[in-house]
Formats: C-alpha cells, sequence, structure tokens
C-alpha cells in the first residue's frame, strides 16, 4: 500500500495553459510537451543526435555451439561524432532467412544473458543483441566527465541515464544496417538502472517497437508522488548515484509532490508503441505500488490512442532480479505484440487490494 498523500498525479492530457488534448491527430504535439517537461528536468535532457549516420564494422562471424545454425556476429558500432566513442554490439541470430524481430539489451555491464535466456530468445525465432552501456557512461560512485561520452559531449547537463539512452538508439542506428532485422520489430529491455535507461530510450526513439523495464523503480517506471513503504526516493538516489540524473532534480527531495511530472509522463511518451514493466512484489525499493499507479495513468493515454493492448505490466513474487522467468514473461509479451493477440488478463492484474487515488482525470473521447 503506498504513502497517504493529498497531492494526485498531474493531468496527461492538459497541456501548458491548460490546452486540452481532444483528439488523436493532437497526440504528437503532446507528447513533446510531455518530453519538454520530463526529460530536461529530470534526466538533464538528451546528447545530440549525430547529424550522419552510425559506421558498423564487422569484426567476428561464426557459427556457436551446440546451437545449430546459430550465428554470432561481433560489430563495432561507430557513431558519426566528432571525438571517436566506438562500442561493441553482440548478436545472436537464430537460423533461417529473416528478417527477425530483436530483442536489444544494453546489460553487459552487469552480466550478458545467459545461455538459458539467450536459447529462449533464439527457439521463438528473434536475434539478441547486447551491448555494455557502460562503454557510453561510466558507472561508478565516484564518476567524474571526463570520460566515455561525456568527452565527446561535454556541454549541457545529460546524466548517466541519458547517455545509456543514446547508447541504445544508436544500437538501434547499427541494427537497422543489417538485412537480416525487421525494422519493424525491434524490441528493448534493461533491468535495475538498465531498466530505467530502457524506458527513457524507448520514450525518445519512435524506431522502438517495444520498450520492456524491469524492476527499474525510482527514474524509471516507479513514482514519485507516492512511495510504497522502503521505495528509493530523490534524496536516497542523491547521496550516491545523482550523477544518473539531471542535478536540478535534487531540488525536489523531499518535495516530489511539488515535481511538474512524475514517471506517466515518460510511460505515455511510448505510446502508441508497446510498452511493458516487469515488478517483484519483494523489491520495495523499486516501489512496485507508484509504479502500477502510473502504470494506470498511463493506461488513459493507451486508451485515448485505441491501442490499450500495447500496454502491459507483470508481478512476480520476490526479491530484485532479471532471471529467466522475467525474460520468458517479457517474450511472451514480445510474441503476443509482434505475432498475436497479448493476453490482457495476463498483464493487467492489480496484485495490491488498497491503492490510494492517483488521479482525478481520465482519457478523454477522442474527437
Amino acid at each position: 500500500m503506498a504513502v497517504t498523500t493529498n497531492a494526485e498525479l498531474r493531468d496527461l492530457f492538459r497541456g501548458p495553459g491548460g490546452t486540452a488534448v481532444r483528439r488523436r491527430e493532437d497526440w504528437p504535439r503532446r507528447r513533446q510537451e510531455l518530453a519538454a517537461a520530463i526529460v530536461p528536468a529530470e534526466y538533464g535532457g538528451m546528447p545530440p543526435t549525430p547529424a550522419a549516420p552510425t559506421r558498423v564494422e564487422f569484426l567476428h562471424q561464426s557459427t556457436v555451439h551446440p546451437w545449430e545454425g546459430v550465428q554470432i556476429i561481433t560489430l563495432r558500432v561507430i557513431p558519426a561524432t566528432e571525438r571517436p566513442i566506438p562500442f561493441t554490439l553482440y548478436l545472436l541470430v537464430p537460423p533461417g532467412k529473416g528478417p527477425f524481430p530483436v530483442v536489444l539489451n544494453g546489460d553487459g555491464c552487469w552480466r550478458y544473458a545467459t545461455d538459458a535466456v539467450a536459447a529462449e530468445v533464439l527457439r521463438r525465432g528473434n536475434i539478441l543483441a547486447q551491448f555494455n552501456r557502460v562503454e557510453l557512461a561510466a558507472d561508478v560512485y565516484t564518476m567524474d566527465r571526463n570520460s566515455g561520452l561525456y568527452t565527446v559531449y561535454p556541454e549541457g547537463c545529460y546524466g548517466a541515464l541519458s547517455a545509456w539512452a543514446w547508447g541504445y538508439h544508436r544500437c538501434v542506428d547499427a541494427l537497422l544496417t543489417l538485412p537480416t532485422v525487421d525494422p519493424q520489430r525491434i524490441a528493448i529491455v534493461g533491468h535495475s538502472r538498465g531498466g530505467k535507461a530502457a524506458l527513457l530510450a524507448g520514450a525518445t526513439d519512435e524506431r522502438i517497437a517495444l520498450t520492456c523495464a524491469n524492476n527499474s523503480g525510482c527514474g524509471g517506471a516507479g513514482c514519485y508522488t507516492f512511495q510504497g513503504p522502503g521505495s528509493e526516493t530523490i534524496a536516497d538516489s542523491f547521496k550516491a548515484i545523482g550523477y544518473w540524473y539531471a542535478p536540478t532534480l535534487r531540488d525536489y527531495a523531499g518535495r516530489e509532490a511539488e515535481l511538474p511530472f512524475d514517471q506517466h509522463f515518460l510511460k505515455a511518451m511510448v505510446a502508441p508503441r508497446a510498452l511493458l514493466t516487469c515488478e517483484a512484489l519483494g523489491d520495495l525499493w523499486a516501489n512496485p505500488t507508484g509504479t502500477y499507479l502510473t502504470h494506470l495513468a498511463a493506461r488513459e493515454a493507451y486508451r485515448f490512442l485505441g491501442v490499450e493492448s500495447r500496454l502491459g505490466i507483470w508481478f512476480r513474487a520476490g526479491e530484485h532480479d532479471h532471471g529467466l522467468v522475467d525474460w520468458q514473461a517479457f517474450l511472451d509479451f514480445m510474441d503476443g505484440q509482434f505475432r498475436g493477440t497479448v493476453p490482457a488478463t495476463r498483464y493487467d492484474t492489480c496484485p495490491f487490494t488498497d491503492l490510494p487515488k492517483a488521479f482525478s482525470w481520465s482519457a478523454p473521447l477522442p474527437g
């Protein structure tokens, strides 16, 4: 159960000056307004998108045993930046002609997918693509801005989450050059701080067809306004990992209800594309109660756009982890989105019995 508060989540459909969104055709404009409200203030903005195409170099290709017909491909991704910042992208490609859907995972700094997870991705006819996001920005508690992407774009106040999300975007650049990739079926996933980065990446790049944030909590799928017991706050974040965010976010520590946005803004920016958040009920630090409230609020945007089945949330018992069962839930949702019908009851079940009232507005009837 969330902490009681008199605040409520900001209206998704009422923009600056009180202008209301009434037509589905107005959603792209409203999406830009949501981005202008949340991305600079929370994440410090995004690093620039290079003007020239990202280059790709093939470093290695071979078959993988014992997976018959599977190819492992190692690529060097070279963004068209003034200073070079190449990084490595690893692909496992299933047998067959393709083009295939892609699962892009940026959590190589934590661990690459296990053999069991990789086998599950490949069995379903998907490419597994993986990179190490900390090649773009270091993730050490003494981090300064003298390495990685900060040597390329030293100006601005973008945090590490933005740099990692930028890495997802450059991987998409690279994937779109490959004939084995289906450009309409690219999914991204991340866990914990990687889940925050994946959600930001999916919200800010419309080429990404499906976004999955696993146990992403504060700064991800969680909620600032409604904090469940034991959940991470802005003050907690700035004790050690403030470099993930915009420096000005610290100003709202202890007064989160005054924020002009909350994480339903970021989730709604993904609409009308597919979004899944995966949560562990025992992971209180990631605020599963607040995450469900931002899900309910974002669902109004999906409902307004007539694509409610593209939004899902999935809960399990247990603690903070990204194991095979989490991957299977994500891959089932991905199969539903890319290959068939989503089992809506599985991806919109409320495990809470006493939720606070988070908002009084609802999706307007589109004109």
